[in-house]
């Protein structure tokens, strides 16, 4: 299966309780399918549900300044969300929703290949790290999972609910891009198009692999 076909096959999902629950659309993802970089949020808001692309509000003006922080835009990175249907008034996901909807975002991961995934807050990062840990603990430092590297971060919209924590999601994009300094070689192309960064990660070794200790 590719990623077209995947998303056309969730185009009318019906597998959890939010197909009833007032979702306009399912919203998949959006990026560049040959992506080393991957963005992974929560679940779509009200401008994202009438859309049908992710981080389209305000949330997702302020992670394109964010990008752009760390020479990143859009046309390099995919981006996509653990939940693909707006919950009701923007709650969280519920558990089942989450069970159901995971599988579709790890094989959006296995069809796309990113060496780096880039999770946005609390919901995204404990789904992919599968540990019930609070970002605080984790942000802007690389995990090493068995297929990808793993770079959790503050959510956008937390620092505009926050003001306070807006220096601090900057200062986290700021050690994002210093990560992919230390890991980018140059790219020569002739093509117009927007190329994805060539993320040269070496596979870690067993204690990167111990991502809390025993």
């Amino acid at each position: 299966m590719t990623l077209p076909e995947l998303a056309k096959s969730l185009h009318n999902c019906q597998l959890c309780k939010l197909a009833k629950l007032g979702r306009s659309q399912v919203v998949f993802g959006v990026g560049n399918p040959h992506a080393s970089i991957m963005f992974v949020g929560e679940a779509p808001g009200f401008n994202e549900d009438q859309k049908g692309e992710p981080f389209v509000g305000a949330a997702g003006k302020l992670l394109n300044d964010l990008l752009q922080s760390a020479n990143l835009s859009r046309d390099q990175i995919y981006i996509a969300n653990v939940i693909k249907c707006r919950p009701p008034n923007n709650r969280d996901p519920e558990p089942d929703e989450v069970e159901t909807c995971k599988p579709f975002l790890m094989q959006q991961i296995q069809m796309i290949r990113p060496k780096l995934v880039c999770t946005l807050g609390n919901w995204a990062t404990q789904t992919l790290l599968e540990r019930k840990v609070g970002i605080t603990k984790v942000k802007a430092q690389p995990f090493y999972m068995k297929d990808f590297v793993l770079f959790p971060l503050l959510h956008p919209a937390a620092a505009l609910h926050q003001g306070n924590l807006l220096e601090t999601l900057r200062d986290d994009f700021k050690k994002l891009k210093e990560f992919l300094d230390r890991h980018t070689q140059p790219v020569a192309s002739e093509s117009a198009e927007p190329t994805a960064p060539a993320l040269t990660i070496e596979p870690p070794n067993p204690a990167q692999m111990d991502l809390f200790g025993s």
